[in-house]
């Protein structure tokens, strides 16, 4: 979903393509172009990972219906990664009523819960039109998911959760993300379904940027 339309609060979508193939070879497929189908950031962004490996950033909205039919194609592609390759999900705030599930993802991932129940709250959203917007709201479906109430609003509104969130935000404005879903590669290099024509060619672009990241060590 494009950034422009959020802020305008439209609900208008990028188009998307039928599922492709992001691990295809280089030689079928035309080489990426910068400031076409992906950019170089002016100014390096700071990596969170550890010395050696090279970063992947996903930015994704929970509320998003192309983040949501992205998150399955994501996890394949995850599954075919080198050792030297780590993915880390942003959560964006292009509004302030983005906040409350940018704490969720924050919260979810303070308690250890994060990988069982990300997958779930896009299909609560998505598929059982679960309203997942508010801070009473997430916290009665994370009830009904068996995790502690009490425990979960303290985690919701802590300072480590709220400085997260900040610094989600932060992370977003970094890449000059302009749409979700959006990949971050290496702090250096910025791609989304708009530049990439399509999500699926957007992984294809990461692939390459990833050779490009290693070669340039």
């Amino acid at each position: 979903m494009n950034r422009r339309e959020f802020s305008a609060g439209a609900a208008g979508v990028l188009a998307t393509a039928a599922l492709g193939l992001p691990g295809m070879a280089w030689a079928q497929a035309k080489k990426p172009e910068d400031g076409v189908e992906y950019l170089t950031l002016g100014k390096p962004v700071n990596t969170d990972a550890p010395p050696g490996k090279i970063e992947v950033i996903e930015f994704f909205w929970y509320s998003c219906p192309h983040c949501n039919a992205f998150e399955p194609k994501l996890n394949a592609w995850m599954q075919r990664l080198p050792a030297d390759v780590v993915v880390r999900r942003v959560p964006v705030a292009f509004r302030d009523d983005f906040v409350p599930q940018q704490r969720l993802f924050y919260t979810l991932e303070a308690m250890g819960k994060l990988d069982p129940l990300h997958a779930k709250v896009f299909h609560a959203i998505h598929a059982e039109r679960a309203g997942l917007a508010r801070e009473e709201q997430i916290v009665e479906w994370v009830d009904k998911q068996g995790l502690d109430k009490a425990k979960f609003r303290e985690l919701y509104n802590s300072f480590s959760v709220s400085s997260k969130a900040r610094r989600a935000s932060q992370v977003q404005d970094q890449f000059k993300v302009s749409g979700v879903p959006a990949l971050g590669i290496a702090g250096r290099y910025y791609t989304d379904g708009e530049l990439a024509r399509n999500m699926d060619r957007a992984l294809q672009v990461t692939d390459y940027l990833i050779a490009e990241t290693r070669k340039a060590r």
